[in-house]
């Protein structure tokens, strides 16, 4: 896919280097020279443009690219006008960063399709992570509902998993289960990697290892933790 990335701060740098090791075209976009020259030998193309200018924002492929991404945050402003502006001169997809509350809501009325709240996103795996004592990994369903991944807490190490009353207890549904299993790779080294757990039988107890995936809300997670603290 070939991409324009607007705003080429740490966030959207590292975005374009990202888009581009996958094998994507990506376009970048600054007002900073800096760091459009910290950025240029790492991507496809890089302009030197202000986005809040009309005529200058015009000189983008902005027609020939299948998303635009507007990776600007610390700049409120020129975030919103670069967002108007894009609409404006009839560009159909459109990502938007945003940096707080304000600022989404403010994109949510330019209708773009997809608002990227990084910093909100790691400050809320970070709470959970604290919380947890291990390292979370996250997926937002809709405006409540999570699916979160994390290692088993030594609370359950030991508890068969017939027992687990996830549901019952706190309104959280689990989803799978993984274990480390020796698995060869490609030039003959044996890993433990993590694999599902494809059935959970009667006799089947939580391990130092298992990885649970799990449903639920904000309110429901943290009910959780704090009751295995």
């Amino acid at each position: 896919m070939r991409y324009l990335i607007i705003g080429l701060g740490i966030y959207g740098s590292n975005l374009a280097t990202d888009l581009t090791d996958m094998g994507h075209e990506v376009i970048g976009a600054d007002h900073n020279p800096t760091l459009v020259e910290q950025v240029k030998d790492k991507i496809s193309t890089a302009y030197i443009i202000d986005s809040t200018d009309e005529a200058a924002l015009s000189v983008l492929p902005l027609k020939t690219v299948d998303l635009v991404i507007v990776a600007i945050g610390e700049n409120f402003g020129a975030s919103v006008k670069t967002v108007a502006l894009l609409r404006k001169l009839g560009v159909k997809r459109i990502y938007a960063r945003a940096v707080d509350d304000i600022h989404e809501t403010i994109l949510q009325g330019f209708k773009v399709d997809r608002i990227l709240t990084p910093e909100q996103r790691a400050a809320r795996e970070l709470t959970r992570e604290l919380e947890l004592g291990c390292t979370v990994d996250s997926l937002r369903i809709d405006v409540d509902h999570y699916v979160i991944k994390f290692d088993a807490p030594d609370f359950f190490y030991g508890m068969k998993y017939e027992n687990l009353n996830f549901e019952e207890d706190y309104g959280i549904k689990l989803i799978s289960v993984s274990r480390p299993a020796p698995r060869r790779n490609i030039i003959g080294v044996t890993n433990e990697v993590p694999m599902i757990v494809a059935n959970l039988d009667a006799d089947f107890r939580i391990e130092k290892g298992d990885v649970f995936t799990i449903m639920g809300t904000q309110r429901q997670f943290r009910d959780l933790f704090n009751h295995i603290k």
